[in-house]
């Protein structure tokens, strides 16, 4: 009796084998263009996301503030998020200054290597074609190429995410403890950037490795709790120095109602985004923003302000356009690429990157779907990597065995999916290269029959049916990514691609002159009594607002009130005058201003490089001061200024309110450039 062992492919083999020179070729093509396209016009993002920029200020100078996430050098309160996305960037502002570039380019940079990164992991079990693929895949989601150009969290997020998905795949390669402990460090690593978000990967990881892990079952079982403990370790040494560090002489925990880092983990940042139920948020997801005009705004609106929850959540108009042009493909693939490993060991390399980046998808996307809480379009960043290696996998995987009837079908319907999916998107911004749709959908058709035969798929003319494919699947989201890279972004919420006329808060709509002006969508009326104050956007007297500004979905809701005063959603930009008056004796005082809100403050505190005190955090509703510690304060001689106003009228409550009656009831007001300031000293 003869026994045949069949060799693996190249593809399949843990051994490293030269790089044939195509792939090399392709492989600076696809880092050199994505870091020129991350890095391209940064500048003109100014200082992005404000509040987080002020956070990075403040590390760059205080290693106090470093370490904690602090909104200010005099460490009054952090940011409402670990800070380990902060500290890269803050290192480089302390190195080269502060300024956009040295924000951002860390960030890009990280983009850079996230799309290294998938490609290397994706290659390793299917080829070089398949790696440079779901590289290109992720280079090109609108929303990667947005976050990896702004200083939210999400950058450094998704580089862990892939990294742990590689880690474990090693780990399944080799089965070796060590890679389920490395596995475990980088999801550690991840909640010190974002909480329990990327506690979403951490299912598909332990599912796949008790699945194909070469040791027996108790043995792999026992491996995975040796991961649990290395995550809780390389998060964990943080979170117990904050819970004992004294409170004292600590920053309150923004974001946190009790101070407590724990708190904030578990509710505001972690179960309270699935329920809703988000104490100190001034928009919770059922119940409407806190006050009688965001719980009015939220009455009229379906599912709450966020928007409304459901399976087709992704591809609605305020989420579509982000993330949604290659999901339809991605499962198919998925499905197919099973059912052709359906035969392989159980330890299966293949199978097990299938199941892994196919679990990610399914329970990050199920997730986002149905969180009734706080939901940005942003957010959909964590769908990218795992879209991006099913399109590489599946398409080269079903691509090899095109001589199957069957999945060449398969081939053909994901082309369909795909252009039918490219139509409804572009569909819904009808002003943005209107020739683009139909150019897809004559493309996308010729490829879909072109997969159908079989002599359209080999030789010369192979590479004409691929290049029409790659044509119909990457043209869409190729023409929004280079709209964002194009776009100046700032402010609290973002999103990615034109206008489609939904965006902001659960699908507020653009205001006058594209990105910006808040407007309500249909339906949605103030409470009997309420109106929007004069300077917002559509109401009489209101500022103009130019074409384009900013990129932020809130638009006049950020803004605030106009003057440099900043908003909710919106830094301040202050005057010359303003910022040379806070400026003067700025060595005398603690703080040299303090205001309500995060991203009033930010403003303030980044253009004059001196700490200004956010009172109530970002939302100006965390108990951060309390009234007599900021009376105190104030005896001490260590405010300078009360900035007036702040946050967003209708919606200042508890210690915030009771400040600002205070100091206006207490103090004489002083209007420069349009702003309300209060002498403290005086």
């Amino acid at each position: 009796m003869t026994t045949t062992i069949e060799r693996p492919s190249a593809a399949e083999s843990s051994a490293p084998a030269a790089t044939p020179r195509w792939e090399l070729i392709g492989l600076v093509a696809l880092l050199f263009g994505t870091g020129v396209a991350y890095i391209w016009g940064l500048g003109a993002s100014g200082w992005a996301n404000s509040f987080y920029s002020a956070a990075i200020q403040a590390g760059s100078v205080s290693w106090k503030a470093f370490f904690f996430g602090s909104s200010d050098a005099a460490n009054s309160i952090t940011v409402d998020k670990p800070p380990m996305s902060l500290w890269l960037m803050s290192l480089s502002v302390r190195i080269f200054g502060l300024n956009t570039w040295a924000m951002l380019v860390p960030q890009a940079l990280l983009g850079v290597a996230s799309v290294a990164l998938l490609r290397a992991t994706v290659k390793r079990r299917f080829g070089g074609a398949a790696g440079l693929l779901a590289g290109l895949v992720l280079a090109v989601t609108p929303v990667a190429a947005l976050m990896f150009r702004f200083n939210n969290p999400d950058a450094l997020l998704v580089l862990l995410m892939i990294a742990s998905v590689w880690a474990l795949l090693r780990g399944v390669e080799t089965g070796k403890t060590k890679w389920l402990l490395i596995t475990g460090m980088f999801v550690g690593f991840g909640f010190l950037t974002k909480q329990l978000q990327v506690m979403l990967v951490v299912p598909p990881l332990a599912l796949t490795y008790l699945i194909a892990g070469p040791p027996k079952f108790l043995t792999r079982l026992l491996q995975l709790f040796g991961a649990l403990g290395a995550m809780i370790v390389s998060a964990g040494w943080w979170i117990l120095i904050v819970e004992f560090w004294p409170a004292s002489s600590r920053p309150w925990v923004g974001g946190s109602q009790n101070n407590s880092i724990l708190e904030l983990t578990l509710g505001y940042n972690g179960f309270g985004r699935l329920s809703g139920d988000e104490t100190g948020s001034v928009t919770p997801g059922r119940g409407g923003m806190g006050g009688d005009m965001a719980g009015g705004m939220a009455g009229g609106m379906p599912g709450g302000i966020w928007g409304e929850t459901g399976i087709f959540r992704m591809f609605d108009a305020s989420q579509g356009g982000q993330i949604a042009w290659l999901i339809p493909a991605a499962l198919i693939l998925l499905v197919v690429g099973l059912v052709l490993r359906g035969r392989a060991p159980r330890t299966d390399g293949q199978r097990a990157s299938l199941i892994v980046w196919g679990s990610w998808l399914l329970v990050t996307g199920l997730t986002f779907s149905f969180m009734a809480g706080i939901f940005h379009a942003y957010y959909t960043v964590a769908l990218a990597p795992a879209v991006a290696a099913l399109i590489g996998i599946g398409s080269v995987a079903l691509w090899r065995r095109r001589d199957t009837y069957w999945v060449r079908v398969a081939m053909a319907v994901a082309v369909a999916s795909t252009v039918a999916m490219a139509w409804v998107l572009l569909r819904r911004s009808e002003s943005f290269v209107p020739w683009l749709k139909w150019a897809i959908l004559v493309v996308g058709i010729l490829a879909a029959v072109a997969l159908l035969v079989p002599a359209l798929t080999r030789g010369r003319l192979a590479a004409a049916s691929i290049l029409a494919v790659m044509f119909a699947g990457l043209a869409g989201p190729t023409a929004y990514a280079v709209d964002t890279v194009n776009t100046p972004h700032t402010g609290a919420i973002v999103s990615a691609g034109p206008n489609t006329g939904m965006r902001g808060f659960g699908g507020m709509g653009d205001g006058p002159g594209g990105r910006g002006g808040m407007q309500l969508p249909p339906g949605v009326q103030l409470p009997a009594g309420m109106q929007l104050p004069a300077g917002f956007p559509g109401q009489a007297g209101a500022p103009g607002q130019a074409p384009g500004d900013g990129g932020s979905e809130m638009g006049g809701m950020a803004r605030g009130m106009g003057g440099g005063m900043g908003g909710l959603l919106e830094g301040s930009k202050p005057t010359t005058a303003i910022t040379e008056m806070l400026e003067q004796d700025a060595d005398s005082y603690t703080w040299v201003a303090a205001a309500i809100g995060a991203n009033t403050a930010a403003g303030y505190q980044l253009a004059t490089e001196d700490p200004v005190m956010p009172v109530g955090g970002f939302n100006g509703t965390d108990p951060s001061p309390t009234l007599a510690q900021f009376q105190q304060y104030v005896a001490d001689g260590q405010i300078h200024y009360f900035i007036g106003g702040g946050g967003v009228p209708g919606m200042a409550s508890g210690t915030s309110a009771e400040i600002s009656a205070w100091v206006t009831e207490n103090f004489t007001a002083t209007t420069v450039d349009n702003v309300t300031f209060y002498d403290l000293t005086q």
